[in-house]
């Protein structure tokens, strides 16, 4: 049987890349308990679970559709709904890369800021980078798999549709079950299913994949998106505590793959540092989430300890170039859980800020009002 021999060199900036394309866009918002009730306890639209997720590979034009050029996104733009051109753009992919000046086209064309991020991560630039994959602690990896594995792990990376990512996934599962790819094509699948709100399955594929190979930071950190999820936790209640340790113990193991990471060729110190940070980033946002949890059951009101514990991780979470709108919001939250309004109202304004074209800024918005209402009637609890 012919064999190839894949060599995998670790490339942590597609990584980073991989994880702020999706934090940018991460899993799907996960509100604090209090909120359950507000339509950000629902799944995000495609668009927004594009942040820590797997990203897929450059299509070839021999193997699916003509990418889209820039003349055919805006005009598309200035004649379809933004869901439909990022639907396009996301199964077809774009044939050339994001400059200031296209961005400002697009905008011109009266495209969302959801538009943008789908047009700048369809990119063949972007594309092509975060189709490595991050293997673990090493430089590099050799894996010899079969001819026919290997195609086919092929076509999973390099599909945009999730629906069809899912159903290659299965038929290499099915065909595959000792693959030495199989804990990376799991990846890939849970990618799907985060793309499409199913949190139940991502954890199915996570599991799976971890199970395999424990140390797939990919794995780690997309499941890490979902557990402290009240999506998740409700629907496990007798499961709740076991469910929110299991997150600290991922974290704490993501966070060690993280710093293991190794330089790449030529990078600057200050920039390998930053590159961890903002890789990093994914994890203390999941664990801010982990702490406003545990704060929330405590039967006097929050735990204090807890809350600072959640603020603190997301005071880390955001501490990188792009910080994530949503980070932002739960922060607020936990500050405003502790009484400290002024911090909660800035930590909602810079969800606003961060947030412009996506449903978090009106939620955002809300929360900061309702807050200086409050404030101004004297009726907001004294800051600690």
């Amino acid at each position: 049987m012919k064999t190839k021999r894949i060599l995998w060199v670790l490339a942590a900036f597609a990584f980073t890349s991989l994880i702020y394309a999706q934090r940018g866009q991460a899993p799907a918002p996960m509100p604090t308990p209090s909120q359950q009730t507000s339509p950000m306890n629902q799944p995000q639209s495609q668009e927004q679970q594009n942040q820590a997720q797997p990203a897929k590979a450059a299509q070839r034009p021999s193997k699916g559709p003509v990418p889209l050029t820039e003349k055919e996104v805006t005009k598309e733009i200035k004649s379809s709904p933004a869901e439909t051109v990022i639907k396009d753009v996301r199964e077809r992919g774009v044939d050339f890369d994001m400059t200031p000046e296209i961005e400002k086209k697009l905008h011109k064309a009266n495209a969302t800021e959801e538009v943008v991020e789908a047009v700048r991560r369809a990119g063949p630039k972007v594309r092509a980078q975060t189709a490595r994959m991050t293997l673990g602690q090493g430089q590099t990896a050799s894996i010899d798999v079969a001819k026919e594995q290997y195609q086919a792990f092929d076509a999973i990376k390099s599909e945009l549709d999730p629906d069809k990512t899912i159903s290659l996934v299965a038929d290499f599962e099915a065909k595959y079950p000792q693959s030495p790819l199989l804990s990376y094509v799991y990846t890939y699948g849970a990618n799907g299913y985060q793309q499409k709100g199913e949190v139940e399955k991502v954890i199915e594929l996570t599991d799976k994949g971890l199970k395999v190979k424990p140390d797939n930071l990919m794995c780690l950190i997309l499941s890490l998106g979902m557990l402290p999820q009240p999506q998740y936790l409700n629907n496990h209640p007798t499961e709740r505590d076991k469910i929110l340790q299991k997150a600290q113990t991922e974290a704490a193991e993501a966070l060690k793959l993280i710093a293991a990471l190794p330089k790449q060729p030529n990078e600057a110190d200050a920039d390998y540092q930053k590159r961890l940070t903002q890789i990093a980033a994914a994890v203390h946002a999941s664990l801010g989430m982990v702490h406003l949890d545990i704060a929330n059951e405590a039967l006097g009101g929050p735990d204090k300890d807890e809350l600072a514990k959640s603020e603190q991780e997301f005071t880390t979470a955001v501490a990188v170039d792009h910080p994530d709108p949503r980070d932002y919001y739960r922060m607020g939250e936990a500050y405003a859980m502790d009484g400290k309004v002024d911090d909660a109202i800035g930590a909602f304004t810079k969800a606003s800020e961060y947030g412009q074209g996506t449903m978090i800024k009106a939620y955002a918005d809300q929360r900061a009002e309702e807050l200086k209402k409050k404030k101004a009637q004297g009726s907001a609890a004294p800051k600690s």
